[in-house]
């Protein structure tokens, strides 16, 4: 490439940039126009935009540009200076032509480009003609304009300039923009997440020091006191100063302090870098309602609240699709006609509201219309149509439950199908992207007054707020925009019904279900005279949720489980707490699935009213493994089917432990720091008081002489991870030291 053509390739893209940003200028004061044709700040603000697109196609050699761009800039010194006024058949003409400017710093030229702009800069020029008679075109006037257009001109006033010089430097250093890529700022974000999880850890360590000061504390004036009672002198000058070490807990003391603060400062400073204002999603929309609306025969506005809240670029990227689908329903299903509007005493033009804030720590949306709102009549003869339901069942039901019926794949209203709607693919696309994000939405809508979607999603997808509880003795993550609420059971007001346990919540009968049973763990059972139950929905059906405790609200760092795992049923991700508790975070859809099966098999566990008896002891198994997440699975796997399970982190904490406390069998990998699988399994077979230990090799090397180094170590059975299932574990396990029970 010659330096001539990198010269024209970057002020192309310069011009593109440049499109981008007036062609938003544009958008945003036409579709003010269009309501206010003699606004004066945006007929000023369009001509400008208009104006520097012409001067910027001109540098960069795009006749096309310069030739839109004139012709839209006529048409607006025309409106100004109060020779015509702006109708919705300008506008239409003006919108095609930034849409055009914008194709054109993007596209190669071609014969359909060049019909394009001819096209367009032709109806241009009609609509000023025709509105002001002494400027209409001539026959032949459109291609000398483009000759005339090609050719040099003078210098126009540009109206995009440097800054002047009065201007601080300091402003341009504020207003930089530095790219990132993705990954690096999402391996930003997951580092300093991690950080601040792991700074935590210290805290549990400085309360134990402090501890230990108090106890050395106490030692050194008892040691006082005695040896004062029995020799008569103090201590000498070295055990004073044994005792007197505590600078070092100060010094610990601060770095725990200042280290939790800088910690928290990095992460919230990393999160606030993936926020966005809630406007970058909505660029375009306003022309899509109006351009949409226009199209249907129909008068509409979209009216926008909060468009600064602040929400992280991933939401703002899936938000896109749903939002999207729920304004061009609002246009087609929400608002009428104008004649019918008339009728009914409303405006011609109907109004859509978006509004976006933030409540309790999420984002909520709500895409409100002032149309007909929803005739509840037709709904029933679909649903009655479309055999989802009989006609005296239809009868019996709430409007809540009717609603609900929109949120089902293949329900439509419309009686044939167009470029909006009709094929039955919508809401429920909608519902099922909000709960993917671990949000919900909810439909609402009164007579003659619209319809009105609520919607309440995380305001990041990075960490998650969420209900921390105790189900099989282990801490498990309910995130809170997916539970509808939390309550505690008096153990007397469970009732059997049909077979089933349930319990009434406000006049309606809500069946229980074991979590332990859900997720396969043995239930710990206490002696209070409630069960604690977080509460879950099913479309229009309630679960509750029977668990041992709630530990708390907690805040959560997401991560995800290790790709190798592949999808772990009923589990999203994972996450610490703040002293370094692993804790699985449920995915409440897969956990509803699962109640489906579970409630269609019958065989459901009863929720006992009184407190657990002594069990026979379980047999003792321990896992030893680098990987946190292979780890805490086995160990959840094999808790699950009643053995009690200890884990150690690597050879030489394994080896440690194995002769410490006695086992019934060892898990251990191969691959480990410190000392490696293989020789664990050689020092446990030259322990006499181990050597007839059983023992389990789980390792992703699955090689024939990966396998033979195990077995002649001493291993008595090899499991590659490669082709590691739930069952394959269990059964080796129960082949070599039989059931948890005896």
């Amino acid at each position: 490439m010659t330096p001539d053509q990198m010269r024209d390739a970057s002020l192309l893209d310069l011009f593109r940039l440049e499109a981008e940003a007036q062609k938003q200028v544009l958008d945003t004061g036409l579709l003010i126009l269009e309501r206010d044709p003699t606004n004066a700040g945006q007929l000023e603000a369009c001509m400008r935009a208009a104006h520097s697109l012409k001067g910027a196609a001109r540098i960069v050699g795009l006749d096309h540009g310069v030739q839109v761009a004139h012709a839209m800039e006529d048409l607006l010194v025309a409106a100004q200076e109060g020779l015509l006024r702006l109708l919705p058949d300008h506008i239409d003409a003006l919108l095609q032509g930034s849409d055009l400017l914008l194709r054109i710093g993007q596209a190669q030229q071609d014969a359909e480009l060049e019909t394009r702009v001819e096209t367009v800069t032709t109806r241009l020029q009609i609509l000023l003609g025709n509105a002001v008679p002494a400027l209409r075109v001539q026959p032949g006037a459109s291609a000398a304009f483009a000759a005339e257009a090609a050719a040099p001109s003078q210098p126009e006033t540009p109206t995009t300039t440097a800054p002047q010089a009065s201007e601080p430097v300091a402003d341009e250093r504020i207003s930089r923009v530095l790219r990132v890529s993705a990954e690096r700022f999402d391996h930003l974000i997951d580092l300093s997440g991690k950080s601040l999880v792991e700074f935590q850890r210290t805290k549990p360590l400085n309360e134990s020091l402090h501890r230990l000061k108090r106890q050395q504390e106490s030692a050194r004036r008892t040691l006082e006191t005695l040896r004062e009672q029995l020799l008569g002198t103090d201590l000498d000058a070295s055990a004073q100063a044994l005792f007197a070490e505590s600078r070092h807990q100060e010094l610990f003391d601060d770095f725990v302090w200042y280290g939790g603060q800088r910690t928290q400062q990095l992460y919230d400073l990393a999160l606030a870098s993936r926020m966005r204002p809630f406007a970058d999603v909505l660029t375009g929309h306003t022309r899509m309602l109006r351009d949409l609306g226009r199209s249907l025969g129909k008068q509409v506005r979209l009216e926008i609240e909060g468009d600064n809240t602040q929400v992280d670029r991933d939401v703002l990227e899936r938000l896109e699709a749903p939002l999207t689908h729920l304004l061009r329903n609002a246009v087609d299903h929400g608002i009428e006609p104008p004649a019918l509007r008339t009728r009914k005493g409303k405006p011609e033009e109907g109004v859509v509201q978006l509004r976006a804030r933030h409540h309790a720590g999420m984002l909520v949306l709500e895409v409100s219309d002032d149309g007909a709102g929803i005739d509840l009549e037709r709904v029933a003869q679909a649903v009655v149509k479309r055999r989802f339901a009989t006609a005296e069942q239809v009868q019996q039901m709430t409007e809540e439950e009717l609603l609900a019926f929109l949120f089902l794949p293949g329900f439509s209203m419309s009686q044939q199908v167009t470029e909006v709607s009709g094929r039955g693919v919508g809401l429920d696309v909608v519902q099922h992207e909000i709960r993917r994000m671990r949000g919900n939405v909810r439909l609402l809508q009164s007579p003659d007054q619209g319809c009105l979607f609520h919607l309440e999603l995380p305001l990041t997808l990075s960490v998650v707020r969420a209900l921390v509880v105790t189900i099989g003795g282990e801490a498990y993550a309910f995130p809170l925009a997916q539970i509808e609420r939390m309550l505690r059971l008096p153990r007397s007001a469970i009732v059997q019904l049909e077979g089933r346990q349930h319990f009434w919540l406000e006049d309606e009968h809500v069946g229980l279900i074991s979590a332990a049973q859900l997720l396969q763990c043995d239930e710990k059972q206490g002696d209070d005279d409630s069960i604690p139950i977080v509460l879950v929905r099913d479309r229009e059906q309630y679960h509750g949720l029977a668990v041992e405790a709630f530990l708390g609200e907690f805040t959560l760092v997401l991560m995800p489980l290790d790709a190798r795992l592949g999808k772990v049923r009923d589990v999203a991700a994972g996450a610490l707490l703040h002293d370094g508790t692993p804790v699985l975070i449920l995915d409440v859809d897969d956990l509803l699935n699962s109640v489906s099966k579970l409630l269609g098999t019958g065989r459901l566990d009863r929720v006992d009213h009184a407190s657990s008896t002594h069990q026979a002891s379980s047999k003792r198994v321990l896992v030893v493994d680098d990987s946190l997440t292979v780890r805490e699975l086995e160990r959840k796997l094999l808790l699950s089917r009643g053995y009690q399970v200890s884990v150690a982190v690597d050879g030489m904490d394994g080896w440690n432990a194995l002769r410490a406390e006695a086992f019934d069998l060892l898990i251990t990998d191969i691959d480990m720091p410190r000392m490696d699988g293989i020789e664990l399994v050689t020092q446990v077979r030259q322990d006499p008081r181990l050597r007839s230990l059983p023992v389990m090799v789980v390792s992703y090397k699955d090689r024939e002489e990966d396998r033979r180094r195990g077995l002649e170590a001493g291993a008595d059975y090899y499991l590659a991870k490669a082709s590691f299932h739930d069952e394959a574990l269990l059964d080796a396990v129960q082949t070599l030291i039989g059931e948890a029970r005896e």
